[in-house]
């Protein structure tokens, strides 16, 4: 065995081809648990395409008149996301929360219209009609035809003229763009497209006393309330909850000794310091792309403030019509792509950094395969920000490749296809810096898992091709929420944890076998929930019941890794101080580290707490679409995958800025201020603001609580603004000072020496210990 092999605990073969470090049936586990998962979403996804909400070709009347088609709702939809309304109201629940829902608001006109018109014929009390008019189903899946009453027909006229003065508006008071679509061809589109989702929220499902979209929204005037599976499964959540975590804290106190993260105990460690560790051209070339990180990043919370400020004072901006330039839609548009971009990014220059400290050379031309990514990437990015205006603004017809498409993937499809063939290049560039690597070890150790869990990140966002403009909504629900949840919340979660392992194992500060452990741990047990949890995005999206089901019941088991990852956050702190021996043995990766204590909180509270209280089909059938949705996401987006790419940065930017530069006092007030502003939005303004607007909604209704009157309310507007201190610190405090370190790491990134091959050990050198002593300690 080598001396490497015997200080990393790595067995190795007589051909010199290093052996597995853990068992098989490790991988045994992870296999079953991606089969079992997948299994399970390919049976979903074919009940997704032949289950869910019918689309007809025809909306006749009861004569057979023709009032609209299939391709009319189809456009209506383009027209939707094209436009931006996404990322202003929402559909079926989902999309942001300034506008109306249009399923909801639909629904409640049309039954209002119905209403009246039965009242003028000189029925009082008209509610049993009205619940017949809606819940009976009248469509015929022979001929594809849907039928709609007379009542039905006038009132869907009504609600068109209705949305033409809506969408017309010639000032900015909703905080849209002055006569935003006035095209009459293209209105009726639009309310068709709403028509279509209100019908199938009302109407029964054939042989099932519930509506395709288990009788959501909340609305009596339909006799719309919770169905039983809402309940039962909201109940069997909470069960699935504790005994996970019982069980989980059970084995945790077993084999606590031999999980989770336990560093080299028996060595004695000097880090080496900034400045004395050389880095590779690569290494230097990804500076850039943590610099345009910084960059955007900025820009990111900067246009979050003006959401915000939308949310508080709808009428200007500080005397300023912002809407007449930067609307309400496309600022949400702009934050939420760039919340995408920055933190990917950040993942994307992390991977090549630390590549060449694994393999410890670097193959000939890398650097200008970084450069060409860091290219591809500005292309992608600015190309997608400025299509998706030109989009909104109304200069890019709807449904082609150069306009926005559905929320989180609002980038134009030609811009998603360019993301995916950049990803790519990324996965090459990891490959060409580990293939002779790989070739020497087993394809069950560190540098393979981490070889595999980067290819998932383009392979797993590809499937997101398949959520088109003109698929089924059911249909692009499905689709679009595996790159929210299952490539985002697991894919791209494996990867980081796969990175922050081989951190602790180049600092020495973690065996490669422990590392290994944990890597194959957290798998398991984000998989085992988190695969089919996918399908708690989908509970009123006009699929089946089972998707509900198996959604409520997987996404509660995924509280239970975010719970073990808490308990084990506070040993990343462990691994750095018991190492340290003064200020000449100081830990270079403190920041880096306290960066990713905050994402062991903010995994538990962010995604873990507020996530299940979201998830609970009971409350999210009242709550989807209001502000705990976006208390969740912030918390989880930005709290998770925030500070994890923030710690990945500064990871990179304190081994190429010289020591006697780096601004220690400016991280230790980013990392204070990122966490304390975040802190100030959840709790100050997002939580209490979501927890009211629950409440509105369980007593007053759906629609109601999701009414810009409800949300501008004085006491809503106040915690609004009550944000504003938490949102300066995040800001002024938190970002600026990150985007200056950042500065200060591009105006160096050339200091200190380069080398194509690095050290044995590039970041520390091990120090001999008397072997007494150490077991007196």
């Amino acid at each position: 065995m080598s001396t490497e092999a015997a200080q990393l605990g790595t067995p190795s073969s007589d051909s010199g081809h290093a052996a597995p470090l853990i068992g098989r049936g490790w991988a045994q586990g992870v296999a079953l648990v991606m089969i079992f998962g997948f299994l399970v979403m390919g049976i979903l996804a074919y009940r997704t395409y032949t289950a869910s909400m019918p689309l007809p070709e025809r909306v006749v009347s009861e004569t057979g008149q023709e009032l609209f088609t299939g391709a009319d709702i189809t456009r209506g939809q383009e027209l939707y996301q094209a436009r931006g309304l996404m990322q202003y109201g929402s559909v079926l629940g989902h999309g942001a929360y300034l506008g109306p829902d249009y399923t909801a608001e639909y629904l409640r006109l049309a039954t209002e219209n119905v209403a009246d018109q039965f009242k003028a014929q000189g029925l009082t009390n008209p509610h049993d009609e009205v619940v017949a008019e809606f819940r009976t189903n009248r469509y015929n899946a022979d001929t594809k035809t849907l039928v709609f009453t007379d009542k039905q027909i006038n009132a869907f006229n009504d609600i068109e003229r209705y949305y033409a003065d809506y969408f017309g508006e010639a000032s900015t008071k909703y905080g849209l763009l002055p006569h935003m679509i006035t095209e009459p061809g293209e209105i009726r589109d639009l309310t068709a497209f709403f028509a279509w989702t209100a019908w199938a929220a009302a109407a029964d499902r054939p042989g099932h006393n519930y509506s395709y979209t288990n009788n959501w929204p909340s609305e009596p005037r339909v006799d719309n309330g919770p169905t039983g599976s809402v309940v039962v499964w909201s109940v069997l959540s909470l069960i699935m909850l504790l005994g996970g975590i019982g069980i989980m804290f059970t084995v945790y106190g077993r084999w606590s000794q031999n999980i989770g993260w336990h560093g080299t105990e028996t060595t004695k460690l000097h880090f080496r310091q900034p400045g004395e560790v050389p880095l590779t051209r690569s290494q230097r070339a990804a500076i850039w792309i943590f610099a345009v990180v910084a960059v955007l990043f900025l820009a990111q919370v900067l246009l979050g403030g003006a959401v915000e400020h939308y949310r508080a004072d709808l009428a200007e901006f500080y005397g300023i019509d912002l809407a007449k330039i930067l609307p309400y839609n496309l600022a949400r548009t702009w934050h939420l792509q760039l919340s995408l971009f920055w933190t990917a990014a950040a993942f994307l220059a992390g991977g090549i950094f630390l590549t060449p400290f694994i393999t410890r050379r670097e193959p000939a031309k890398q650097s200008v395969l970084v450069y060409v990514l860091l290219g591809a990437l500005a292309v992608v990015v600015f190309g997608s920000l400025a299509f998706e205006a030109l989009s909104i603004f109304g200069v890019i017809k709807p449904g082609t490749v150069f306009s926005q498409q559905w929320e989180f993937l609002d980038l134009p499809r030609l811009f998603q296809v360019l993301l995916i063939v950049g990803m790519f290049l990324w996965i090459v560039i990891i490959w060409r810096g580990m293939r002779a690597k790989l070739a020497t070890t087993s394809k069950m150790n560190l540098p393979w898992v981490f070889f595999y869990t980067g290819l998932a990140i383009p392979t797993f966002y590809a499937a997101s091709l398949l959520a088109g403009s003109e698929a089924h909504f059911s249909v692009a629900d499905f689709w679009r929420f595996w790159m929210v949840h299952l490539w985002v919340e697991d894919f791209l979660e494996l990867f980081t944890t796969a990175m922050v392992a081989y951190m602790f194992v180049q600092l020495g500060v973690v065996r490669e076998r422990v590392a290994l452990l944990v890597i194959f741990l957290d798998i398991i047990l984000y998989s085992a929930g988190g695969v089919i949890g996918t399908m708690h995005h989908l509970y009123f999206s006009g699929t089946p019941v089972e998707h509900m089901a198996l959604g409520a019941f997987f996404s509660a088991a995924e509280v239970i890794p975010l719970t073990f990852l808490t308990v084990e956050a506070w040993a990343f702190l462990q691994l750095g101080a018991r190492q340290e021996a003064g200020e000449q043995n100081s830990f270079p990766a403190r920041w880096a580290v306290m960066f990713l204590v905050a994402v062991g909180f903010w995994n538990f509270l962010g995604a873990g707490i507020f996530g299940f209280l979201i998830n609970l089909p009971v409350v999210s059938y009242y709550e989807i679409g209001t502000a705990l949705t976006a208390n969740h996401a912030h918390a989880a987006m930005f709290g998770v995958y925030g500070m994890l790419a923030v710690a990945l940065a500064m990871f990179a930017f304190r081994y190429v800025i010289p020591a006697e530069k780096w601004p220690n006092k400016l991280a230790r007030l980013s990392f204070w201020c990122m966490n304390i502003g975040l802190a100030w939005m959840v709790f100050v303004t997002l939580l209490p603001l979501g927890v009211l607007q629950l409440f509105h909604s369980v007593n007053a209704g759906y629609f109601e609580a999701r009414s810009l009157g409800y949300i501008t309310q004085p006491g809503n507007a106040l915690l609004e603004w009550m944000r504003l201190p938490g949102d300066a610190i995040l800001i002024v405090g938190g970002v600026l000072p990150f985007v200056w370190i950042a500065w200060i790491a591009l105006r160096n990134f050339r200091s200190g020496e380069t080398v194509d091959e690095l050290p044995e050990h590039p970041l520390y050198t091990e120090v001999a210990v008397d072997s007494a002593a150490a077991g007196k300690d």
